[in-house]
């Protein structure tokens, strides 16, 4: 993939946009909680300093009042060895270090423009009273070096000073001097760089956290989903109509598959009838050219033929040899009434209707010829049937059609036919029909040569130990009548190819959930995808389309009779157009008719038959 197309993804836009956005709000949230504690931690140790400012001036108090210098020196110095103290000083309003743990300094001034000083003193002004939140300053004597804060807290002339006997200070003085107290805050810093640290890696760690689980969710909610819809469109592009998404879930994006499914769905149908308007058309024009080119002819031919027979009764030769034309011609134009017949087999005008009611519609056509023959009718219809949609007068034909042929393979010895009707409901595995099958590059692979119980195969290539050949599969889903063009050993997979394009039908993400070998899969137009084993002694075969369908609803109709029967090498090509058991005396298109008609309505017809005990037709229509 193109580093483009790769950048161009919705997908990674979004983790990227959702990643930037959680890395400012992290950056954010742990700045300002670097700063909350940063302050919270300086806070602390303003309040620590502030009491030990307190303390050491009530513990030096006494002192000061008696003058014992040497007692305040011992009381300074001793506090002073404090690890976190690093200096406590005494000055007199003028700026004078008077007290200090550092003994060099006592008596120096101290520099009023410094650092340290400037919320003291203004100028050359003299101390003066400060507020309690100005006392603190927090500085650094270098660049390199550690931080200090600074609590200066402001000694008053009270009372006690201005009457005591050591000294006298005039009552008017506010101010005697400041008690400064300096504290390293290296352990302070130390806290906050460690803060600092932690912050940085919750915060690289909880970016890299979020990033994996929104990667991960875009992925699945929208990455997956959205190259899902690309791959069908794709599909659909090349002609493929009969693929569908699985679901996506509920979402706008599930939404949007269904409604993608639905409208490949509705193409696919659109263009088979289509596809089989513009073959019905081509059938019309074919069938209007017969009947024009041939028709015509044939009617003279009877014509003349027929009054040449009127005119040489007294030539009995000639006669017989009228004859012979006059019955062929008439054979030649049913012949060609059952190809216009076959021909003008279009898509059925379907309506709800009763079947039993077409059935007894049926019967009533052929009653007569029935009686004729001495064949007794025994109807078993199920009553309350639920309707089915049809089109009437093409199924009244099939019932026509296979009623008379009964009664044909009856003969004049009269026997009996049977007819019943019942509402079945069935399971997709066993009687769903493949009517259609493609590859991938749009060949047909249905073969109406090799037919299983009557019905077209569906033809692929195999390759098994270096031999080559063909497979006809079973068309009916779940039953395993396959026909193997080479011998493949038992337990032997086998490579599964068009037998057109040589395109593999192999799918290599899949494996068979029974055998865990390979599996192969063709599409049925408009029904989805057929997927097989391709171990032949598995046969696992999933239609999911027809699965996902459930159980179906039909309307079973049976015409059975007890005449000679179909010979068994017969009965795979009795729907096959112009195929007749019946000689000279059928045209072979009556049950080719009955077959497009039932295909046409979704339906089913299958044979059983027995040579001298009968044969039975099943008509399966969907309710």
């Amino acid at each position: 993939m193109k580093s483009k197309d790769f950048i161009s993804k919705i997908g990674l836009k979004l983790i990227v946009a959702v990643g930037i956005i959680t890395i400012v709000i992290i950056s954010a949230f742990s700045y300002f909680s670097i700063q909350a504690q940063s302050d919270v931690l300086l806070s602390q140790a303003e309040i620590q300093a502030n009491k030990l400012s307190e303390t050491i001036k009530n513990s030096t108090h006494s002192s000061m009042l008696q003058n014992k210098r040497e007692e305040i020196h011992t009381i300074i110095n001793a506090i002073s060895q404090e690890t976190s103290i690093r200096e406590i000083r005494v000055l007199n309003k003028e700026g004078r270090i008077m007290f200090s743990s550092q003994n060099d300094l006592i008596g120096k001034m101290v520099d009023k423009q410094a650092e340290s000083c400037y919320a003291c003193h203004t100028a050359d002004k003299p101390l003066e009273r400060l507020p309690i939140n100005e006392r603190v300053r927090v500085y650094k004597i270098h660049p390199d070096s550690s931080r200090i804060l600074g609590v200066i807290n402001p000694i008053y002339n009270d009372k006690s000073c201005w009457n005591a006997d050591c000294h006298a200070h005039p009552k008017e003085q506010k101010v005697l001097g400041v008690l400064d107290v300096k504290m390293d805050l290296t352990d302070v810093d130390r806290q906050i760089s460690n803060s600092e640290f932690r912050f940085i890696i919750f915060a690289i760690i909880a970016i890299v956290a979020l990033s994996f689980i929104i990667g991960f969710f875009v992925r699945k909610w929208i990455g997956k989903p959205v190259k899902e819809l690309v791959t069908a469109t794709n599909q659909v592009s090349t002609g493929n109509l009969n693929y569908t998404i699985k679901s996506l879930g509920k979402d706008e994006l599930g939404i949007l598959a269904m409604s993608f499914n639905n409208m490949t769905k509705k193409l696919a149908e659109a263009r088979m009838q289509l596809f089989q308007s513009d073959k019905m058309a081509s059938l019309g024009r074919l069938a209007a050219g017969v009947a024009h080119e041939i028709n015509n002819p044939l009617t003279g031919v009877l014509t003349y033929s027929s009054f040449l027979l009127k005119r040489t009764k007294g030539n009995p030769e000639v006669q017989e040899d009228l004859q012979v034309i006059v019955r062929e011609t008439k054979r030649s134009r049913e012949i060609v009434k059952s190809l216009l017949d076959f021909a003008r087999q279009s898509v059925p005008k379907k309506q709800h209707a009763d079947i039993n009611e077409i059935i007894e519609q049926a019967i009533s056509v052929i009653n007569n010829q029935l009686s004729l023959k001495q064949i007794k009718l025994e109807k078993n219809l199920e009553s309350n049937l639920p309707q089915v949609t049809v089109d009437t007068n093409q199924v009244q034909q099939v019932f026509i059609n296979l009623i008379v042929n009964a009664s044909d393979a009856i003969g004049k010895d009269g026997g009996t036919i049977k007819i019943s009707s019942s509402s079945i409901s069935l399971s997709s595995f066993g009687t769903s029909q493949i009517k259609r099958a493609i590859c991938p590059k749009r060949h047909d692979l249905m073969d109406n040569e090799i037919k299983i119980d009557g019905l077209p195969t569906v033809k692929v290539k195999i390759n098994s130990n270096g031999e080559e050949g063909l497979m006809n599969l079973d068309p009916v889903y779940g039953k395993h009548r396959h026909h193997f063009g080479i011998e493949i050993k038992k337990g032997k997979s086998v490579q599964v190819s068009c037998p057109k394009c040589n395109t593999s039908l192999i799918s290599d993400d899949k494996k068979c959930p029974k055998c865990n070998s390979t599996i192969f899969s063709f599409e049925i137009p408009s029904q989805g995808m057929f997927e097989a084993c391709t171990n032949s002694d598995c046969g696992w075969e999933k239609w999911a389309e027809e699965d996902d369908a459930g159980k179906k609803e039909f309307v079973e109709v049976k015409i059975s009779d007890n005449g000679c029967g179909i010979e068994k090498e017969d009965l795979a090509k009795i729907f096959e157009p112009f195929y007749s058991t019946k000689g000279q005396s059928g045209t072979g298109l009556g049950l080719a008719v009955i077959w497009g008609i039932i295909d046409n309505h979704n339906g089913t017809i299958n044979v059983d038959s027995e040579i001298g005990r009968g044969t039975t037709f099943k008509i399966r229509l969907p309710i």
